[in-house]
């Protein structure tokens, strides 16, 4: 238990000591190499920077990185993806991820808000299948708060989250807000 105090106090002060923008560039990276791990540095960025600003530098840096991330794979989309997957399996693809081009506002926004939705594999799809900017960037925004704000306050691994009967009513109490947000936002811009 000492070895791992000492290594989250470690870890701790060295994101304290490189600052602000050392912690930006942490959450942000890991949208770009989604073998990362985000929850750490998320709660690392709350054990460093407090609960607010720890979370609001995480959230800021995840939808940048987020979109970034987006807005590449929007811009490559048919001429690489030929390429990578080859002709013959592309249509297969096609099949398979074209469905979600037409999910809901209210569906994206769900599927944002849970903590443990592999974020990059999103960012690819809604990139690859062309999803409307700001149907995605509105989605994102709201969505990452509460999963942000999950690893902020959680911040355990996912076998700990997942057994711990508070993160999963937290959980839940985060889908019904998110749910009710999107729902709400979507009336007043239409984003469908």
């Amino acid at each position: 238990m000492d070895t791992i105090n000492y290594i989250i106090d470690f870890s701790t002060n060295f994101i304290s000591t490189g600052g602000i923008v050392f912690a930006f560039f942490l959450v942000f990276i890991e949208c770009l190499i989604p073998i990362l791990p985000l929850s750490v540095f998320i709660a690392l960025n709350v054990n460093a920077f407090g609960l607010f600003v720890g979370v609001l530098i995480s959230w800021i840096a995840t939808c940048l990185g987020s979109y970034v991330c987006y807005s590449f794979f929007y811009a490559i989309e048919k001429r690489v993806s030929k390429r990578i997957i080859g002709k013959r399996y592309l249509e297969k693809v096609n099949d398979k991820i074209s469905h979600f081009k037409n999910i809901s506002f209210t569906k994206l926004v769900l599927i944002i808000t849970l903590p443990f939705t592999p974020s990059f594999f999103i960012n690819l799809i809604c990139g690859y299948t062309k999803i409307s900017k700001e149907k995605y960037i509105i989605a994102l925004l709201i969505g990452k708060v509460f999963s942000v704000t999950f690893w902020g306050y959680i911040g355990k691994t996912l076998i700990e989250s997942l057994t711990d009967v508070k993160a999963l009513i937290y959980v839940f109490i985060t889908l019904i807000v998110a749910y009710v947000i999107s729902k709400i936002i979507n009336k007043v811009l239409n984003v469908e």
